[in-house]
């Protein structure tokens, strides 16, 4: 199948956005790049219109079209009806204007073609050829049920579509036209390269920019054309509301959307169904939501609006071809895909972390809807074991740990409310902390002063190389020489002194009471400017004059007489 959907590698940015769209899984990731697996794709253009980069690019036939217009052929325009929704105002007239000026000789709606479709369906269901039929005007629906429901092959109308149609009628009238269907879809590119009718096809977007380029603008106009029900074609039921569907043994049902599609081919190729006509279209809201549509013109419920109010209450007045003449084959499009088995499978869940089911989340980060899909599509080479998302989670999270846990540096995390997430070895020996238990989830302010914290969370800058005095640390490594409740060692109560001082000293405490043996509990304030707070002091008796801080400075101080 020849490129009509290009990657642009310099947009990628793996966000496998596409693949989770992709109602068959035709990516492949490589090299951190998403191509598309041409084989197995159906063109329903859902990577296109999805991709938040625009990595995706449809392949320009304009410079056909340009040639024609240019050469000795006369060159006509099967416009899709859709294109009242992409022009709002627009009308045949006013767009058959605007074509003539690029260089066509002939534009003529699809519509027409679409109307002996419509009646070539009413005749299969009339003469019971068929118990199920499958619309197949959407290239799309046919090509998936080619590729992944060949049971129901036996289904599909084997009818032109309108696109394929309309161009015949036209190359009859005069052989040596060529001929250019203008609509939203991608697919129809491919289609128009199978069939001997269509010689080019282009998309809206593709015209809009070929009006640009030549400063042409599509005038609004009035059309009151009644003979012109098929213009309701690209709307979902629009192919039943121009059907009779007035046959009691069958049932009329409209389904759009490929993943809606999927569903119905279960149901027929199971032998669910029977006596039924399906108007299937792979685009949610059927061709007026084409991915080929302008971006700008995405408005389901005025463009559904638009070509209500277009189209017209009879069917067009055009002479009805032979069955013969309209009929159309769809043949087998086999694909070969390398199965693992539940050894590879479970070998490559392995290399991802899962190793129990309950490890299989099966989240669709990565795009597929299980963690075995997504194993099978590693060992197809279609995906990579690093698009799994807790799978990397893991590792960084792994790697993280053993970078902190390893490093001679502190490591202090911290949340919004200055509450400790976590702390590494080296930190705990630097503030003397022996569990984390003891820190985790309280606040910092028990081991460091908050300040720094709090400057740096206020005006969004760092702060580097700036030195702290921990009187905490110096604290503890006393009270641990002299043990707790014991007699101070010598010259322990020097240092002590000099430890709360310093304390006093930075903190600009302007107000301390220290309370003698024997005085009974109390409480005492301490002032301090900086955090406009209170502290308060908490007396206690024990075997020598004691002083503490609380929370400041972090437990009691024993200060020896």
């Amino acid at each position: 199948m020849p490129d009509y959907l290009k990657l642009k590698k310099s947009n990628c940015q793996n966000c496998y956005k596409c693949i989770r769209h992709c109602p068959v899984k035709s990516i492949r990731f490589q090299s951190s790049q998403a191509h598309i697996v041409k084989d197995e794709c159906i063109l329903c253009g859902q990577c296109f219109v999805v991709c938040p980069q625009n990595a995706k690019e449809i392949r320009n036939d304009v410079p056909i079209a340009e040639m024609f217009v240019k050469g000795e052929c006369p060159v006509a325009v099967s416009l899709a009806p859709s294109f009242v929704a992409n022009y709002p105002g627009a009308t045949i007239e006013t767009m058959r204007a605007a074509l003539k000026k690029l260089g066509f000789d002939r534009v003529e709606e699809t519509a027409v073609g679409a109307s002996v479709v419509k009646t070539e369906y009413e005749k299969i269901i009339k003469e019971r050829r068929q118990s199920v039929i499958i619309s197949t005007c959407c290239h799309s629906v046919n090509t998936l049920v080619q590729k992944y429901y060949p049971e129901a092959l036996p289904y599909l109308a084997h009818v032109l579509s309108p696109m394929q149609a309309h161009c015949k009628m036209l190359k009859e009238e005069d052989p040596e036209l060529k001929t250019v269907f203008i609509g939203p879809c991608i697919s129809k590119k491919a289609e128009a390269d199978e069939s001997p009718y269509v010689d080019c096809v282009l998309t809206f977007e593709e015209l809009s920019a070929w009006f640009e380029k030549e400063g042409i603008t599509v005038e609004a106009g009035e059309d009151h054309t009644e003979e012109s029900r098929a213009r309701l074609f690209p709307t979902t039921g629009g192919i039943l509301r121009t059907m009779a569907c007035d046959d009691p043994e069958y049932t009329y049902m409209a389904i759009d959307g490929v993943e809606n599609c999927i569903n119905a081919l279960e149901d027929i190729k199971s032998g669910k169904m029977e006596n039924c006509f399906v108007e299937m279209s792979a685009c949610f809201g059927s061709c007026i939501n084409g991915p080929a549509m302008d971006q700008g013109q995405r408005q389901p419920v005025q463009d559904f609006i638009a070509v209500n109010k277009y189209a017209g209450k009879k069917d067009f007045v055009v002479p009805q071809p032979a069955s013969e003449e309209l009929k159309h084959d769809f043949d087998y499009i086999s694909l070969y895909h390398l199965m693992p088995g539940n050894i590879e499978i479970e070998a490559i869940l392995k290399k991802m972390g899962k190793t129990r089911p309950e490890q299989e989340l099966n989240c669709g980060a990565c795009g597929y809807n299980t963690c075995r899909e997504k194993a099978i599509a590693v060992y197809q080479g279609k995906a990579e074991i690093s698009m799994c998302l807790p799978y990397l989670l893991g590792k960084a999270q792994s790697f993280s740990d053993t970078i902190i846990n390893n490093t001679p540096n502190g490591i202090l995390v911290l949340n919004e409310s200055l509450e400790i997430q976590q702390i590494n070895a080296a930190a705990r020996k630097i503030v003397n902390v022996k569990h984390t238990s003891e820190v985790l989830g309280k606040q910092v302010i028990r081991i460091l002063d908050p300040r720094v914290f709090i400057d740096v969370m206020q005006s969004g800058r760092g702060v580097r190389d700036e030195r702290v005095y921990l009187a905490e640390v110096e604290r503890r490594q006393i009270t641990r020489r002299t043990g707790r409740g014991t007699r101070p060692a010598r010259n322990a109560g020097l240092q002590l002194r000099h430890v709360v001082q310093d304390f006093l000293r930075r903190h600009e405490v302007v107000r301390v009471e220290v309370h003698r043996p024997g005085l009974r509990y109390g409480k005492t304030e301490l002032w301090h400017p900086s955090y406009n707070l209170r502290y308060p002091a908490t007396r206690s008796a024990t075997a020598a004059p004691s002083f503490r801080l609380s929370p400041m400075f972090f437990g009691a101080v024993t200060v020896p007489a």
